[in-house]
Order: C-alpha cells, then sequence, then structure tokens
C-alpha cells in the first residue's frame, strides 16, 4: 500500500508520542483507531521496535514483546525502582514466576481464553504460588536440571528463593534490613502489577486484572513463541 506523505508524518507523530508516554487516553489517538492506514503505518513502526499496539480500558498502549525490544524494563530498572536495594535478578524471576501463577488463577492454568474468575485475594494468591512451588519441587534435582536445560530458567534456585522466604504474616523475620516474608514479597510483585496497568486493588484484600491485561494474555501469554513453555511446566500437574 502507497502512503501519503502526510500520512506518515502524521503516523510518525502519533506514534512518537505514544512510544514517550508508554499510554495515552484514545481520544487522544483518534487517527489510530479511525483511519485505516494511520493504524497500519503505526502498527508498522511498533513492529519495528519489537512492540505492539493495544486498545484497552480507554488507553492506548505500547507494549514491548520482545526483551530486545527499546521499550522493555531492564531488570536494573526494576531493581531500582520496585524491589530493595539488596535485590537480585533472582528476585526478578521470582516476581515473573508469580504473575504468571496469578494470572493463571484468572484463566483456569491458561486452558481458558476468558477469565473464569472476577478477582482473586492475596491469600488465594499466595496460597496458589505455594502449592506450584511444592509440587515443582517434589520432581526433585534431576528432572528439574533437564528442564533448565531447555527453557534456560534457573527453577531450583527460584524454589529455593520461595522456600527461604517467612511464611510468617504478621512479624516477619527481617534479613539485612528487608522485610524476607512472603507476604511482604507479593505486595512489592502486587505494586509492580499495579504500576504497570496489570493488576488493581478492588479492597477487601481483593485484586483484579485489567483490560490491558486480559489483551495481553489473549494475544501473547498463552502464545509458546513467548512463554517458551513455562505455563505447562507450572502447571503440568494441575
Amino acid at each position: 500500500m502507497d502512503y501519503r506523505n502526510q500520512e506518515i508524518l502524521e503516523a510518525y507523530k502519533l506514534y512518537s508520542k505514544l512510544a514517550r508516554t508508554g499510554n495515552l487516553p484514545v481520544g487522544d489517538v483518534r487517527a489510530y483507531t479511525r483511519e485505516e492506514r494511520i493504524e497500519e503505518l503505526m502498527n508498522q513502526f511498533a513492529s519495528q521496535d519489537q512492540a505492539t499496539i493495544i486498545i484497552a480500558g480507554g488507553m492506548a498502549h505500547l507494549v514491548p514483546i520482545a526483551s530486545s525490544s527499546p521499550f522493555q524494563m531492564s531488570n536494573e530498572t526494576i531493581k531500582k525502582l520496585y524491589l530493595p536495594n539488596n535485590a537480585t535478578n533472582l528476585d526478578i524471576y521470582l516476581m515473573y514466576v508469580a504473575t504468571m501463577i496469578l494470572l493463571g488463577e484468572f484463566y483456569n492454568s491458561y486452558q481458558t481464553k476468558e477469565p473464569t474468575r472476577a478477582f482473586i485475594t492475596m491469600e488465594e494468591w499466595l496460597e496458589a504460588i505455594h502449592a506450584r512451588m511444592e509440587t515443582l519441587a517434589s520432581l526433585g534435582e534431576e528432572q528439574l536440571k533437564k528442564v533448565e536445560e531447555d527453557q534456560e530458567y534457573n527453577w531450583q534456585k527460584i524454589i529455593e528463593k520461595w522456600m527461604a522466604l517467612d511464611d510468617v504474616k504478621e512479624k516477619a523475620k527481617k534479613q539485612a534490613g528487608v522485610s524476607a516474608s512472603r507476604v511482604s514479597f507479593l505486595n512489592m510483585t502486587k505494586n509492580f502489577l499495579e504500576k504497570q496497568d496489570i493488576l488493581k486493588d478492588i479492597g477487601n484484600n481483593e485484586l483484579e486484572i485489567t483490560e490491558k491485561a486480559k489483551v495481553i494474555i489473549q494475544r501473547y501469554y498463552m502464545d509458546y513463541e513467548y512463554n517458551r513453555g513455562l505455563l505447562d511446566f507450572i502447571y503440568q500437574f494441575s
């Protein structure tokens, strides 16, 4: 399709604005939602940056779909903004696993295209993670090593990290001045997901996923190209 210079410039200006902010109200991207040629151009720009544009919850979001995307948040940035000073990459990997388990609870372990529940409590989320970790730990060291070779994911360290966290809910132990409880870890993960507009606190210790999260899950989370079979591994014994 041949595009006029005016269309290319308009699409580029709009895409640049979205790239700077990460999201914009739908009203600010009317050309994208109403003009097919502008939409196609902006999608091409996003594809070049290994990202995608989604419309959800009255907002347009620019979402990275590969770790090499310039919009992908680095581990160092995540640690700086959301984790304690002594956090390591292992904390981030555990956050990722906790997130997959959380979303799996909404989608019946990813066997459904639509959510099967409206909300989850923090306690239910914690219990779901612990149940998965105990199940994976029961596989044994040799089997976990084989899986790690295929997935390049250090499951043994992740499981050890979770199990080492204190499960006392009231007075968590302190390590290096940082609360080392599972509840505090989930609160940090919850804060991160709220900032990314994936999770919403609706009160009464209940959480729901956002429209943005639903679109991302339907398009990418259930695809082997993006999750590398991690979901099947986590839920194989459900």
